[in-house]
């Protein structure tokens, strides 16, 4: 069961090339609706509204394979919380400069400081060979460093730097944190991990309007305690547990045969649609508000792909994914490399051209999702990879 995934690997990939393809859409103009992200009280969800808990979803299927890895190398709980607690800090911090560099009213050369930014994460965070002992004073530079543009950063209001709503990064990292945490304490008695996530949805349910207005439970003791676990809503901590339920459904139906397990995969995925539609009922389908059948829906499309693609992983199909391979493996790096395109944006100040417009505009954020990817590459060729 420790092998690693290459489907996992594939989801992962699949889902970051459409991060970075879809993050483009703000350089160019009239994209089809149905690829947007969607109002916060239209009912319904775009191609952008999928990506990031489909991401959440991935993180949360990997988490098994990686502690059960380290635990068969004889590393102790500790060793793994240990570690679990320094992936997190890295993704909360990486979330938090991202998140300051992203307002509007930043004082001072904005370029300059998201260049820094992006050096910084590089210093630290790059994995270096084990055996070259100069790697630790290049960390400390990079501490340094970010240390530096933190205590420099102001706002046009004097506002200093700040949490904030944490980004991307971050939100990842705490939900990381969650259910790396929750596995770890419940992988002898794995039958709480399907109840916590049934509490997630019930929270859920409880903090959000209803589509009436209406609510359905009101503030209670639940919603409280995941507020103060940095949880929200829920949504995220519901899609990466999630995750983590249907890579211990993939073990434990490792025995069965292949057409059994792709049926039972695809009755998983239709049960969450169905449970999904019940939920429609009563709540709109809503990215930004967080609402459940928003995350039931996203599931049951993760749980379809990745039946898919383990299909497509036995039958040995998988050359498709090669120039697609840097995002699976190099995630992080994919996901860094366009902040130094975005600084020579803030140099260079172009006016976005009126003709990249409607499926012009998407061709365009296609191929610079190829460019994202193929920087990447060159990167990790050369020995620069981000890795936490």
């Amino acid at each position: 069961m420790n092998k690693r995934n290459l489907a996992i690997d594939m989801f992962r990939g699949l889902t970051m090339t459409l991060m970075v393809f879809v993050n483009e859409f703000w350089k160019v103009f009239n994209v089809p609706h149905w690829m947007e992200h969607f109002e916060t009280l239209e009912d319904g969800m775009g191609l952008s509204d999928i990506v990031f808990p489909m991401f959440l979803f991935a993180m949360g299927m990997s988490i098994p394979y990686a502690l059960e890895n380290r635990l068969s190398k004889g590393q102790s709980l500790w060793d793994c919380f240990r570690h679990i607690l320094r992936r997190a800090l890295a993704l909360v911090v990486m979330g938090a400069f991202i998140v300051n560099q992203e307002s509007g009213n930043m004082q001072g050369n904005r370029a300059l400081w998201v260049l820094g930014m992006v050096v910084g994460f590089f210093l630290i965070w790059n994995q270096y060979p084990l055996e070259w002992k100069n790697a630790r004073w290049l960390k400390a530079a990079g501490i340094v460093l970010l240390v530096i543009l933190a205590v420099c950063f102001r706002t046009t209001e004097g506002a200093l730097f700040q949490g904030s709503w944490w980004g991307i990064l971050g939100q990842i990292g705490w939900m990381y944190l969650f259910c790396a945490t929750a596995y770890l304490l419940c992988r002898e008695r794995k039958w709480v991990l399907p109840v916590l996530w049934s509490a997630l949805c019930l929270v859920n349910l409880s903090v959000i309007p209803m589509r009436d207005g209406g609510q359905w439970i009101g503030p209670n003791i639940l919603a409280d305690t995941a507020r103060a676990l940095q949880l929200g809503k829920c949504y995220g901590a519901i899609m990466g547990l999630g995750g983590v339920l249907l890579t211990l459904a993939d073990w434990k139906w490792q025995d069965r045969s292949r057409g059994q397990r792709m049926g039972l995969a695809f009755a998983a995925a239709v049960l969450l649609g169905l449970l999904g539609m019940a939920a429609h009922s009563g709540w709109i389908v809503s990215k930004n508000l967080g609402t459940l059948p928003w995350c039931l829906f996203v599931m049951s499309l993760s749980v379809a792909l990745y039946t898919l693609l383990r299909y497509l992983e036995k039958r040995g199909w998988t050359g498709w994914f090669k120039p697609l391979a840097p995002a699976g493996t190099a995630t992080l790096t994919v996901y860094m490399i366009p902040y130094l395109f975005i600084v020579l944006w803030l140099v260079v100040n172009p006016t976005p051209a009126p003709w990249l417009s409607g499926w012009v505009g998407v061709g365009k954020c296609a191929v610079m999702a190829a460019v994202y990817l193929a920087c990447a590459w060159g990167l990790t060729k050369a020995g620069i990879k981000l890795k936490i």
